[in-house]
């Protein structure tokens, strides 16, 4: 009988625990400001959606307006706030449904015709949320550079 009492308070020291390290942080205001930051100290304006998207059109385009569901090419290259580059296309780009891909592409390349250019800022939880990634850190705010090639509606 001790063994199960020893057993049992042995479980409950254990269980009150410190949680901190697997604790989620909420990175929406962390992102913000961080993205703030970077337009404000690389002197670029930059559109803000409901969603906390970021964007900037260099290039209108001239074609197709893609929707959420559409099937487009795309050149582009991705990279952090630091300007590490994490991934890129070749010129010719590289060719998806916007309903496979991040929510902050699936929304931000609807924002550009086809034949437009220009960047996508994209905080976390557009991106790939607070847990890391195929070599992107959770919580990562992610930069693309973005050339909208074709659009198949």
């Amino acid at each position: 009988m001790k063994t199960f009492y020893l057993a049992l308070f042995s479980l409950f020291l254990i269980s009150c625990g410190n949680d901190d390290e697997n604790q989620v942080v909420d990175y929406q205001e962390i992102n913000e400001q961080e993205i703030q930051n970077y337009l404000e100290v690389n002197n670029l304006e930059a559109e803000r959606s409901s969603s906390g998207l970021y964007y900037i059109i260099e290039e209108e385009g001239t074609g197709a307006q893609p929707t959420t569901s559409s099937r487009v090419t795309v050149a582009y290259r991705g990279y952090f706030l630091n300007g590490n580059i994490f991934d890129q296309s070749n010129a010719s780009g590289a060719t998806f449904s916007l309903q496979q891909v991040i929510p902050g592409w699936t929304e931000g390349i609807t924002y550009f015709n086809e034949g437009g250019s220009g960047q996508l800022f994209i905080p976390a939880h557009l991106g790939y949320g607070s847990f890391d990634y195929s070599g992107i850190p959770g919580g990562s705010v992610l930069i693309f550079d973005i050339e909208l090639l074709d659009v198949a509606n």
